[in-house]
């Protein structure tokens, strides 16, 4: 999906833009043409197994390691910092619409990511797509899914690249207009869903007439967090057919929901069927 009227301030957004390609420019843009990536796109080898990105990855939550990326300015890191406090509000307000539109309490996500009880993690990967002079050899990320929860991307309103694969085919994702947020969720909602949410394949195709920036941050779960579908959401299991069709017989021209929902409680020890 994705969300506009986000109530992030959206100079923060452009101002945190253009310091992490100026820390591209400077820091990052010589190392990766003269790393073994570009080297071998140059020689035409094999590219079936390299991605034609530069990234950096910063934990926020449960705790920050941004100052010990290298040559990191002090004004990117308090830029990126603002920004983060400011798009947690919308990671959170997500996660409870989530939890409400799968019928669960609108707390539910936050609490199953928190683990122990620290709270979701929280990281941002970074990455710099640079301009590509082969890109039917490469691609700039392989096709893949997410990991992790709620994935909240900020990207380049210029340069595209973004694609989903839905229904047998690649769909392109056009750069947003006004920093609009695009959103994915990862392989620990559609566990935590039962399979209502899905994480999707993506990949990102590289680009012969710029770079492209990335900014997708990742609402998680904790490390020691324990996933698995919300009880809520399951379908009744280890139950005797013939208690099944005992109920069918009097409910057969009624909802089925309720049917499975009997039956769940049969066997969590509810041993009273409706005659």
């Amino acid at each position: 999906m994705q969300v506009e009227n986000h109530e992030i301030d959206t100079q923060l957004m452009e101002k945190l833009k253009q310091l992490i390609n100026t820390y591209y420019e400077e820091d990052l843009k010589e190392s990766f043409y003269q790393s073994e990536i570009a080297k071998r796109l140059e020689k035409e080898q094999n590219t079936s197994d390299i991605d034609w990105e530069i990234t950096f990855f910063i934990w926020h939550r449960p705790t920050s390691n941004i100052n010990e990326i290298p040559n990191i300015s002090r004004e990117l890191c308090q830029t990126m910092d603002e920004y983060i406090a400011q798009l947690l509000k919308l990671g959170e307000k997500l996660s409870e619409l989530m939890s409400e539109n799968l019928g669960l309490e609108k707390d539910y996500i936050k609490k199953a990511f928190s683990g122990s009880g620290e709270g979701p993690a929280v990281g941002t990967k970074v990455a710099k797509y640079p301009q590509c002079p082969r890109p039917e050899l490469v691609r700039g990320l392989r096709e893949h899914t997410d990991a992790g929860g709620i994935i909240l991307l900020l990207q380049d309103d210029k340069v595209p690249g973004l694609e989903f694969f839905k229904d047998g085919k690649w769909v392109e994702i056009p750069p947003p207009k006004n920093n609009a947020v695009f959103v994915n969720t990862g392989d620990q909602v559609e566990v935590l869903s039962n399979g209502l949410y899905k994480s999707v394949v993506h990949r990102v195709m590289p680009d012969n007439s710029g770079s492209r920036t990335s900014i997708a941050t990742f609402y998680n779960p904790i490390g020691d967090a324990i996933i698995s579908p919300a009880p809520k959401l399951l379908y009744p299991s280890n139950f005797r057919y013939g208690d099944y069709l005992k109920l069918y017989g009097s409910t057969k021209f009624g909802e089925k929901a309720p049917r499975f929902e009997c039956m769940k409680n049969m066997t969590n020890g509810h041993k009273n069927i409706p005659a």
